[in-house]
């Protein structure tokens, strides 16, 4: 066996001629250089050098020194040397320390008494131990509380050593009479530690005869009594009961760590509503009197547990939880929402919703560090609730809508997408919403927001008023035209662009079209005798649009997005607009602005010219415009809607499957006992105990009891190491935690020998590590031997653990070898699947750094068989909803999303393609912040995505 460790210091400096040093120093006269070379000489035996030439050199002229810091050092090199030799017995020279302590422990300075009872709590050799009990017991009566603290502490390390009983026969009995007498606090509390550990039934007496002065004892002996109701709880249940009382008792006390503790002890012994209520609410307490961050995180934590197991509780305390909003730490309000929004029941939502509205009118403030990011989550959680509870959207949206020009994009992406959904989910609120977004829209700054703003009122004026007044923004948000001028030259630069552009709109002449109200011919004699350098025409701060300044930067997509607005605006004119002369001018403006765009794309003045997406879609809506079809009509003014209906119907669906996945509980079977609770005896219980009872039954009844793992499952997980034919057999259990793999090794030695010095030698590839050194065994023949290794993880990636056994035989004098299978640690143990909004993906997806490109390499023939097959071996979540694929296309993407247990993040995206021959092509591409999950998924998939032909 190894010996025990008590001491860890890194130290890499180990040199013969230390020693030498070492000694020189110890023997003169300069104390700072005996105190450095004293840990020195701690440091070398720490890391395995032996020099036991130092010992006497220590006893001679380290031993009789005062000075406090060389009495420190001296007792920890006491404790890390070879006290013992080869065959366990205690060597000689032990007994000129034996003299030192005892020296020690009568010494006048209460510091060196103190240090060495401490120090003789980490000794194991009852034989130095025994001649200095008198001496220890002597030190319990010391007039110094530190002495006598430490005192007990030996006392109960003796009593719990082997020997220890017949060394003290009466310990209990002693520290019974101290601990009545004791008057400082830390003393009397290491004394109820010691009757606790080694005599419980006397700190059970000892608590009962002064439960009425429970309150007035210090904070740590009430922290020790909460560790003995905890142990004596969960030995015997029957006397919950009384106990509970003491910690619901304990839960006024004044100190804030003994009430945490509570709340902790009660959750984890009773399930009573009562207790659980008396919990959260001490819970809540310590969330608005505590200021550190760290604890409010932890409490929150504590929060999340307990809504998980009892949610019909903690609802009642929703606004307790809200209250912690109000500290500036954006961790702290992130977690508040999380824990808040799966509490928001019909009952509860209108105050929720007013006080998360009135968060949000005070980042308005300029004074609030980051109010931009903790006003986007405050956006989210109100769509969250809105969403769930139509019928409060109502209330905030237009509060929202005030927030569509924030500066924090996101923010205003977020309050955009908010009032896209319940424009459409409370058609009451339509008109009003419409009207507030035209008010409004000058103020948005940002492409994204002002691409699904113009989408809105493309879809949602209908009225002649309101379709009017949608033309009308638009117009004045792109300011007048022309967009730029241009000298001759450029004028004759750009003459076969725009009889390119001609000819794709099927205008038969060459010459610019002169519309009846004359704009256009403006607009080319602008062109055509303007004398000045190639311009844009910014026009003025004040009028200047924010449409026109983002088309001037060169965003054709929102050209494109404009176009669109303004080709649908104009569409549903015609059908309410009795007026033909009205149309044509509308369908004449349209045009000249959409035109205008496009020679602006073409134009030098840019340094981009327009892409060829922007540019089809804009000439589409030319041709729309010139000539509308019946069929193209249904498609703009109908189709579009429809497939936004149809994907929030989707979102919906698939969060109400997820509630129901996660609202599952696992029932009894038909023929299992009834408890009725009902018929119990209720003699002598008191209400929290009945109710205690009930909820045991329930969740008796229910299964919610936690049950033994089944022995099925566990022989699943069961790796054969060796072969059958094999002198040593070994089979491992892998069970894999968090940060650890533990390896539960059965060997079996087949032999009718004894095995000798059998050692399992372990070693691993990637990023494990094997925490502790292999131990040595003898197995006698055709017995067994359970041998259990921990190794460490230290990031997600696939690892593998190889080793052997070796071992001697009596018979043979060199060492056997058997060498054991690989254990292959699988990347799938540590990832699991997670959803993530889509603007978080797309944000990631930019920032991630790491990039694995697998070509797609299968015989499967089917795009969705492929992606289902992808991933269900990668252990991921499709983020791309059904609908987007469905559909024979012949091609597929989508996106796919996990989370490692480490909080990695690890992102997919599938792009395949049906060729010819029926064959699938394509590429899948893997990002993550580390190396290890990119390339580990990329193998795993490489090995996976053939399938099954």
């Amino acid at each position: 066996m190894e010996k025990t460790c008590t001491l860890l210091v890194h130290f890499d400096k180990g040199t013969p001629a230390l020693a030498n040093e070492i000694r020189e120093a110890l023997e003169g006269s300069d104390v700072p250089a005996k105190v450095d070379a004293m840990k020195k000489a701690v440091m070398l035996l720490l890391n395995g050098e032996t020099i036991p030439q130092l010992f006497i050199t220590i006893v001679r002229y380290v031993l009789p020194s005062e000075d406090h810091t060389i009495q420190k050092l001296l007792l920890l090199y006491l404790e890390i040397i070879d006290k013992t030799d080869a065959k366990g017995k205690v060597l000689p020279e032990m007994i000129l320390i034996c003299q030192n302590l005892r020296n020690n422990f009568q010494h006048p300075n209460e510091y060196l008494r103190g240090v060495t009872l401490r120090f003789l709590c980490r000794l194991n050799e009852s034989e130095i131990i025994e001649p200095l009990i008198p001496s220890v017991l002597q030190n319990l009566e010391h007039r110094h509380p530190y002495v006598r603290r430490n005192a007990i502490l030996a006392v109960m390390a003796i009593y719990k050593l082997p020997q220890g009983e017949q060394l003290l026969v009466d310990a209990p009995e002693t520290i019974e009479k101290v601990l009545s007498t004791e008057q400082d606090p830390s003393a009397k509390r290491n004394a109820f530690l010691m009757l606790f550990t080694c005599a419980q039934e006397r700190a059970i007496s000892y608590l009962f005869t002064h439960i009425d002065r429970i309150l007035d004892w210090g904070e740590q002996l009430q922290m020790v009594v909460l560790e003995l109701i905890k142990k004596v709880c969960r030995t015997n249940k029957h006397e919950k009961g009384k106990y509970i009382k003491i910690i619901i008792s304990l839960l006024t006390a004044p100190s804030t760590a003994v009430i945490y503790e509570c709340a902790g002890t009660l959750v984890s012994l009773s399930s009573a509503p009562t207790a659980i209520r008396a919990a959260a609410d001490t819970y809540c307490k310590l969330l608005q009197s505590q200021s550190d961050n760290n604890v409010k995180l932890i409490v929150l934590d504590r929060l999340n547990e307990l809504k998980t197991s009892h949610k019909e509780i903690m609802v009642e305390m929703i606004m307790d939880i809200l209250r912690a909003l109000s500290s500036p730490n954006l961790d702290i309000r992130r977690k508040t929402l999380d824990v808040s929004l799966e509490l928001i029941t019909p009952r509860n939502v209108d105050e929720v919703v007013l006080m998360l509205k009135k968060e949000v009118v005070k980042t308005q403030s300029a004074d609030l560090e980051k109010n931009g990011e903790y006003r986007q989550m405050l956006v989210q959680a109100i769509h969250t609730c809105a969403m769930k509870f139509p019928e409060v959207a109502s209330t905030v949206v237009h509060v929202l809508m005030d927030f569509l020009g924030d500066t924090n994009v996101a923010s205003a992406i977020d309050v955009v997408v908010f009032v896209r959904e319940i424009i459409e989910t409370n058609p009451k609120l339509r008109v009003s919403i419409i009207t507030r977004l035209l008010d409004t829209f000058y103020q948005i700054r940002a492409a994204r927001v002002c691409s699904c703003a113009l989408w809105i009122i493309g879809e949602y004026c209908l009225s002649l008023s309101e379709i009017e007044s949608g033309i009308a923004t638009i117009k004045q948000c792109l300011g007048e035209l022309p967009f730029y001028t241009a000298t001759e030259e450029g004028e004759g630069q750009d003459a076969p662009k725009r009889d390119q552009l001609a000819s794709s709109i099927t205008v038969s002449s060459r010459k610019p079209v002169v519309l009846a109200d004359g704009t256009y011919a403006t607009q080319s004699a602008a062109l055509e005798t303007a004398m000045s350098p190639p311009t844009l025409v910014q026009g003025s701060l004040a009028t200047q649009g924010n449409l026109r300044s983002l088309l001037l930067s060169g965003d054709f997509f929102l050209g494109a997005v404009v176009a669109c607005t303004l080709t649908k605006l104009v569409l549903r004119l015609e059908e309410v607009q009795p007026s033909k002369v009205e149309v044509n001018k509308a369908i004449t403006d349209a045009l000249l602005y959409i035109v205008s765009m496009i020679q602006l794309g073409q134009s030098p003045v840019l340094p981009h010219p327009i892409d060829n997406d922007a540019y089809d879609r804009i000439v589409l809506c030319i041709r729309l415009l010139c000539n509308t079809g019946d069929a193209a009509r249904k498609i703009w003014l109908h189709s579009c809607k429809e497939s936004f209906v149809n994907m929030l119907a989707d979102k919906q669906f698939r969060e109400t499957e997820e509630r129901k996945a996660k609202a599952q509980i696992s029932h009894s079977q038909p023929d299992d006992l009834i408890d009725f609770y009902h018929l119990k005896s209720r003699k002598g219980m008191s209400q929290l105990e009945l109710e205690d009872e009930v909820q045991d039954d329930l969740k008796r009844a229910t299964g919610e009891f936690t049950k033994e793992n089944d022995d099925a499952n566990k022989l699943n997980r069961i790796l054969q190491l060796t072969g059958f034919s094999d002198p040593v057999y070994a089979e491992a259990y892998v069970t894999v935690h968090h940060y650890d793999i533990v390896l539960d090794v059965t060997v079996i030695n087949r032999t009718k020998e004894t095995l000798q010095n059998l050692c399992l030698e372990l070693a691993t590839m990637g990023d494990l590590k094997l925490v502790e050194r292999p131990q040595n065994y003898t197995l006698a023949p055709e017995s067994s031997k359970q041998i259990r290794a921990n190794i460490k993880v230290s990031s997600t990636e696939t690892g593998v653990i190889f080793g052997n056994i070796v071992y001697e035989t009596s018979n043979v004098l060199e060492r056997n070898v058997v060498v054991l299978n690989d254990i292959h640690i699988d990347i799938m143990d540590y990832i699991s699947p997670a959803t993530c909004a889509d603007v978080a993906f797309r944000s990631m997806w930019a920032e991630f750094e790491w990039e694995n490109k697998v070509a797609v390499n299968t015989v499967i023939q089917d795009e969705k068989e492929f992606l289902d097959h992808i991933i269900k071996s990668t252990n991921m979540k499709c983020l791309t909803a059904p609908s987007a694929l469905e559909g024979e296309c012949g091609f597929l993407a989508a996106n796919l999303y996990a989370k490692s247990v480490f909080g990695e993040d690890a992102l997919v995206n599938v792009s395949v393609e049906k060729q010819s021959d029926g064959k699938l092509s394509g590429y899948i591409r893997i990002r993550s912040k580390t190396q290890g999950i990119a390339l580990s998924l990329g193998d795993k998939i490489t090995l996976k995505q053939k399938g099954a032909a």
